[in-house]
């Protein structure tokens, strides 16, 4: 049992996710204020305890950031071992390296200063500023002040995967509830399309859930109502996640082919037969590659596949042997997400049902060897992605990832999704239609900075729509007036 205890409840976020970096498998007991003569305190099995103290710092800012640096000395000491994000919590550690790239910092002053900064690796420094630089170039060809991109939602998949915590069900379950929920996501659609006239539509993206979890028919009408809602002026990509090869059919592949569709996911997450089985994607090796190879003779040229490294009880032999028969398929981009458990997933909550469970709080129980084997999975996956031709475009982490390493995605030169850089860099708005969609829109503020310079700065404004599939059905007209009342001001 580790207790952390905090004088202020800002301190607590960043000390909790540091403290279960280091210690992912151990309860965490959490108490904030009382008489307390520090800033923060960590227990660690009655056998270890610091306290720490940043009230030197006059800003509470830097009073947080400072106390982040000595909970982290602290622990890496402790475990012997450091982190490949130093400090870092946040999902977008390219953000920082973005902002530098804008500056114009090189990439040897950059990683030095990354380094010092938030302890973050050397390796993991030269990564960021890499996709930055790369990102930075792709960004240029949209327009940020008057594009948008679009995202539609498709809350339904074939099974739900024990890993999963996105507002998903089953098609078995709901296949009743699709065409009234298609009902309610084109009135929204055709809403978004009717307010957003004077825009310029740079991409949109159909994820879920699993969109091709629609029959053919119904898949058409989607895309029909795209097309009669929205303009391709200025469209520069339109992507479907296809995701689960057992939903992919040549009759769903030619309907996207036929609505100009230019980029979709076929994700195996691995291409381990009997770890397939145990995370419930119900689908086989053969299948991932029938479907890949259907779509490839339909004409398309941009296909992603994604890949989940530390699946519990797969090792780096097995991944290796994915990223082989990966490879032998020859995507056009590659995405390669640690393993990630979350609150929401069946994989963190029934412990007691999913065997493969015991592996993972096996492998949780010895961080530094779960952080060796991850390092070696990450090393060959960026090894084998850059021997596909495929270079690291845009990266992001979350909370709970095993071995507190990351999510990259790897593309061709001109295969990048710019829907994923858009996600991360939060460059442009997005607006989101269907259950559980959130908008969000980069809106602009003239400033004139306590320095006297003229400058530009953006607000972030979010739109948030219901998560449970009934709720957004019965209540969509109420969804249509928020963004009726607050979208493009």
């Amino acid at each position: 049992m580790i207790r952390i205890e905090v004088r202020d409840e800002g301190y607590l976020y960043n000390i909790y996710h540091l403290v279960k970096a280091f210690y992912p498998s151990e309860k965490v007991e959490q108490r904030i204020g009382g008489k307390m003569t520090w800033d923060a305190r960590i227990t660690i099995g009655g056998q270890w305890e610091k306290s720490f103290d940043a009230s030197d710092a006059g800003d509470p800012k830097m009073r947080k950031y400072l106390l982040d640096r000595e909970v982290y000395e602290a622990l890496a000491e402790e475990r012997s071992h450091g982190l490949a994000w130093g400090i870092l919590t946040g999902v977008r550690p390219t953000k920082l390296a973005m902002q530098k790239v804008e500056e114009g910092m090189s990439r040897e002053a950059f990683i030095s200063w990354f380094q010092g900064e938030f302890y973050v690796s050397e390796d993991k420094a030269g990564l960021a500023y890499d996709i930055a630089v790369r990102e930075s170039k792709i960004l240029r060809r949209l327009d940020t002040d008057q594009g948008y991109s679009l995202y539609v939602g498709i809350p339904f998949c074939p099974t739900v995967c024990s890993y999963c915590s996105f507002s998903s069900g089953s098609i078995a379950v709901w296949k009743n509830v699709v065409n009234t929920y298609l009902n309610a996501l084109c009135k929204e659609l055709q809403h978004i399309g009717s307010i957003s006239g004077g825009r310029k539509l740079n991409t949109i993206y159909i994820g879920g859930g699993t969109p091709t979890t629609l029959e053919a028919e119904q898949l058409e009408r989607l895309l029909a109502c795209i097309d009669e809602s929205f303009s391709r002026d200025h469209l520069l990509e339109y992507t479907v996640e296809a995701g689960r090869p057992d939903s992919i059919t040549q009759e769903k592949l030619q309907v996207m082919k036929d609505h100009r569709i230019t980029r979709i996911s076929i994700n195996p997450q691995t291409m381990q037969q009997r770890t397939l089985d145990r995370i419930g994607r119900h689908h086989s090796v053969e299948e991932v590659s029938n479907a890949f190879q259907m779509a490839r003779s339909l004409g398309f040229d941009n296909i992603n596949m994604d890949l989940i490294a530390g699946l519990p009880g797969e090792t780096n032999e097995d991944m290796r042997d994915t990223l082989k028969k990966i490879k032998e398929l020859a995507p056009d981009s590659l995405t390669v997400h640690s393993l990630a458990i979350k609150r929401a997933a069946r994989m963190g909550q029934e412990k007691s049902v999913l065997g493969y469970v015991k592996d993972l709080e096996e492998q949780m129980k010895n961080p530094a060897q779960m952080a060796k084997e991850m390092s070696r999975m990450i090393a060959d996956t960026r090894a084998a992605a850059e021997g596909m031709g495929l270079e690291p475009y845009y990266l992001y982490r979350q909370k709970n990832i095993a071995g507190n390493f990351e999510n990259v995605g790897y593309a061709k030169v001109d295969k990048a999704g710019i829907y994923n850089i858009l996600i991360m860099e939060e460059k442009q708005s997005i607006v989101a239609a269907g259950a559980g969609a959130t908008t969000k829109l980069v809106l602009p503020l003239s400033v004139t900075a306590s320095c006297g310079r003229n400058g530009k700065m953006t607000a972030l404004k979010r739109i948030e729509n219901v998560k449970s599939i009934r709720e957004y059905i019965s209540r969509i007209d109420e969804m249509i007036e928020r963004k009726g009342e607050r979208l493009w001001r």
